[in-house]
């Protein structure tokens, strides 16, 4: 072969950093999150939306959506779905206080048999997807309804309703649950408050405490969760399988990757992410209803898709995802201080579902000559 055909070879072109950068699967959410934030500061900034407490109120819900897109975007790498996420939040949130306030058993050992018992119905999701070829639609989404409905019978057949209150006093002191349920930073938050950098109470017998006094353990956990998906999506041998079993599981199992195991531990941590979020959710509001956890299946699968997840598998990124659950927070918040009408937020979504997932698909495939 001469070495001008060797240098017009396209399997070994050298494809410049500009190029690469357009391809990445976060190029969605990027955009997604400037058009969002861009919005918000030209329709909501003097309403409070971007000062301290406006900042951390869309944090904290931005945080609940990146908890269960972590789980849902490393699962749709792999080629599957879980429309069962939300049903396991009401479904963990339920078996936390049956366990820590129905039964009075410590709250670190109801936390603990709830994660255990999740993590393992998440198996049985990803046992029965891999020996029966069922697609995981179908398997997953009569998981939803076995779930949910177990989330209604069992309080009521305990307790005779369908809310379980008490858990914030259950945890009084119990190890586990600050784990989940304290804040930290309250001293460095003190700090801002008597500098001025954010605004104290002015009356009450909170008197001059930090209106933010500390970082919720779920923005931790939202963090912490990021980081370890990204590192072991780009970062390690089982993240290089994760994307083959999703772009081509045959050719994946020929070159010695272990798919069904890939496939299972993903739906594993798919519950279990489910069940960090049910968690803090209980801890926060003192109480597990039945009806938690509604919709969240989607809403984790719209933000994975915002941040630039192929729904047929082998493409995406945990930052992208992350991104994706961000704009879900901030319109949410920022439609309320811009004063939009509440139920334009979907449609609002939508929006930028649509516009994130065309740009996407547009500009990957201009770059990479698809058709």
């Amino acid at each position: 072969m001469t070495d001008a055909a060797t240098s017009t070879d396209e399997r070994i072109k050298a494809i410049p950093a500009w190029r690469r950068s357009l391809i990445r699967p976060e190029l969605g959410g990027i955009c997604g999150t400037a058009l969002v934030f861009t919005f918000f500061l030209l329709t909501a900034f003097d309403s409070g939306m971007f000062a301290p407490q406006g900042i951390m109120n869309w944090t904290v819900v931005s945080a609940q959506f990146m908890i269960i897109a972590v789980g849902a975007c490393l699962l749709m790498i792999a080629g599957e779905f879980d429309l069962s996420v939300g049903s396991m939040i009401g479904f963990a949130g339920m078996m936390i206080a049956v366990f820590g306030v129905v039964l009075e058993w410590p709250m670190w050992l109801a936390i603990l048999t709830t994660f255990a018992l999740c993590i393992c119905i998440g198996a049985v999701n990803g046992i029965i997807v891999i020996k029966t070829g069922l697609p995981s639609f179908i398997v997953t989404l009569a998981s939803l309804f076995i779930l949910r409905g177990f989330t209604i019978y069992i309080p009521q057949t305990l307790e005779s309703k369908t809310i379980i209150g008490g858990i914030r006093d259950a945890a009084e002191g119990d190890w586990l649950g600050a784990i989940f349920g304290a804040k930290i930073g309250k001293p460095f938050f003190q700090w801002l408050g008597e500098i001025g950098v954010i605004d104290t109470f002015q009356r009450g017998t909170r008197m001059g405490e930090p209106v933010i006094d500390g970082l919720p353990m779920l923005v931790v956990w939202a963090i912490v969760l990021i980081i370890l998906g990204h590192v072991l999506l780009t970062r390690t041998r089982f993240g290089n399988w994760i994307y083959a079993s999703g772009g081509d599981a045959e050719a994946a199992r020929n070159s010695g990757v272990p798919v069904n195991r890939v496939k299972i531990l993903m739906f594993m941590f798919t519950a279990f992410c489910a069940t960090v979020f049910a968690t803090c959710q209980v801890m926060e509001f003192g109480s597990a209803g039945a009806d938690r956890g509604l919709l969240k299946e989607f809403e984790a699968i719209i933000a994975v898709v915002i941040g630039g997840a192929l729904l047929t598998g082998g493409y995406g990124s945990v930052i992208g995802a992350a991104l994706g659950a961000l704009i879900f927070g901030v319109v949410q918040q920022g439609l309320f201080f811009a004063g939009v009408e509440s139920s334009l937020f979907r449609v609002f979504l939508g929006v930028i579902l649509l516009f994130a997932v065309v740009l996407n698909t547009y500009i990957r495939r201009m770059i990479t000559g698809e058709r």
